[in-house]
């Protein structure tokens, strides 16, 4: 595994991501493009953005989220394993535990507004019969 210029434990949460997945980094092909955007002469004259293409399943991701080339390499792996997640299971974890936490708050506020609503009901006066 080439060095990403970022901390090992990340390097490492990546490592055992692909090996959950089941992805090689032989599985991986990558070619190095010249970025467009933001970044000046920098990207104009380097080659830092990355596109990674996964054989087996031909997923293709193109990353130049960084000036640097290493640090796009990293970006991604990243994005092609959520890609492939997503294919696999049909979400990304992450994504299904924040999805879960938002339906809990609304379970939550909208069983509290009934709530309310049947109180302010019971303490709201007959209206009067008019004559």
């Amino acid at each position: 595994m080439p060095n990403f210029n970022v901390s090992p434990k990340k390097e490492a949460e990546l490592l055992d991501r692909m090996r959950l997945l089941k992805v090689a980094e032989s599985d991986l092909e990558e070619t190095f493009v010249k970025s467009s955007g933001p970044g000046g002469q920098k990207v104009n004259k380097t080659s830092s953005c990355v596109l990674l293409r996964h054989i087996p399943t031909n997923l293709q991701v193109k990353c130049h989220k960084e000036r640097s080339q290493s640090l796009n390499r990293f970006f991604a792996r990243r994005l092609l394993l959520d890609e492939i997640e997503r294919k696999q299971n049909g979400f990304v974890a992450k994504e299904q535990k924040q999805i879960d936490k938002i339906r809990s708050k609304k379970r939550k506020k909208a069983k509290s507004g009934r709530a309310k609503m049947e109180a302010s009901k019971q303490s709201q006066p007959d209206k009067p019969e008019s004559e």
